[in-house]
């Protein structure tokens, strides 16, 4: 018999033809990378050391991560238990949308936010529940509390918020925990380095409380994807299950306990970033550009209508930067990755010299 021909592939689930597409523009990131967030200078020396060390007999083993996650949980203060090691805070997201999202249910999220929970969350069949920001992209805590219903099983918050840069209080994570016991309230701490406010001492308190943290921003890890989850227990037994077992690499797990010990990079970094930020912040305002204030390590701008000629302008004179315009109340906003001083210097000076090429006025 002639074999038949097949015209056309075979089709995908319906959740996954609705779910929402992110496609990140990560290629050709020549130059100064102020467009994603991470570290912009390097990890600790002592990374680079621990991969020195790593031997041919070490890849031929599958990785373990429980050792590892009981010098991450002494770093956090919370018990070996509470902690699960992922392969980035993406697939921290995943897996609590997989863990408790089924079709039907609701996911809240505040927006503008991270444009991953709205991914993971439509590939698990939720309905996407989104609160606009209040003015000054102040966090909505009324309008999120009622929007609260029965079907709500996953809060995604952001703290420090991306691309914004608002923090949440502690007192509205508690009053979202509690008026939601039947959701998960993710409470994101990605750029908790660049803020120093944590909500890791309710885990268990508050059962319904999980922490996400990442490695890709302070520690500069990005490219060895390293997140964590922090929860109760009794929530961590269906996180694991859902988790492959070998999600995270055995050179990211060789590396993280000594980018944890060196205390003094990490705190020079942030102090760096910090100072940079109050500077860049500054520049911004003399030169008659609206920006948000910001607890993590970026700054959010309006540039107007010019905004994609803008990013244009700086990416040809070296310096990446991220147009958010697309993003829920951010038409013309731009959004700037802080690096060190030094770095921050040639940015500032791009910055400039963009705006007059392009014509802008304030």
């Amino acid at each position: 018999m002639p074999e038949r021909v097949m015209t056309r592939a075979p089709e995908p689930r319906a959740g996954v033809r609705r779910m929402k597409e992110y496609h990140p523009p990560v290629a050709g990131r020549d130059g100064l990378r102020l467009d994603f967030n991470e570290n912009t200078l390097a990890c600790s020396p002592r990374v680079i050391e621990a991969l020195r060390k790593i031997t041919t007999a070490d890849l031929t083993r599958y990785p373990e991560r429980g050792s590892v996650e009981t010098i991450v949980a002494a770093s956090l203060d919370v018990a070996p238990a509470q902690v699960l090691l992922t392969n980035g805070v993406d697939e921290a997201i995943h897996v609590l949308c997989q863990a408790f999202l089924d079709r039907g249910d609701a996911m809240l999220l505040p927006v503008p936010t991270y444009s991953m929970y709205e991914v993971y969350g439509s590939a698990a069949e939720a309905r996407i529940d989104a609160v606009l920001a209040a003015d000054g992209f102040r966090f909505p805590l009324d309008a999120l509390v009622g929007a609260i219903h029965a079907r709500t099983r996953l809060i995604a918050i952001a703290n420090p918020n991306s691309p914004t840069g608002a923090t949440v209080a502690r007192d509205a994570v508690v009053a979202i925990a509690e008026r939601a016991p039947q959701a998960v309230v993710l409470v994101d701490e990605a750029y908790y380095h660049f803020f120093g406010e944590t909500v890791t001492d309710l885990i268990g308190k508050l059962p319904n409380i999980v922490v996400a943290r990442t490695f890709s921003k302070a520690y500069g890890l990005a490219g060895l994807r390293l997140g964590a989850l922090i929860a109760a227990e009794e929530t961590m037994q269906w996180l694991r299950r859902v988790i492959s077992p070998y999600s995270v690499n055995q050179l990211a797990l060789a590396c993280l306990p000594a980018a944890l010990e060196d205390h003094a990079y990490l705190d020079w970094y942030v102090a760096e970033v910090k100072a940079a930020r109050a500077e860049l912040a500054q520049a911004l305002t003399g030169l008659g550009l609206e920006h948000w204030p910001s607890e993590a390590n970026f700054v959010l701008t309006r540039i107007g209508a010019e905004h994609s000629t803008f990013v244009r302008a700086m990416r040809a004179r070296g310096i990446l930067t991220r147009d958010r315009s697309a993003d829920p109340g951010c038409d013309g906003l731009v959004r700037i990755t802080v690096g060190t001083r030094e770095q921050m210097q040639q940015a500032r000076a791009a910055i400039e010299i963009s705006l007059k090429e392009i014509g802008w006025r304030a």
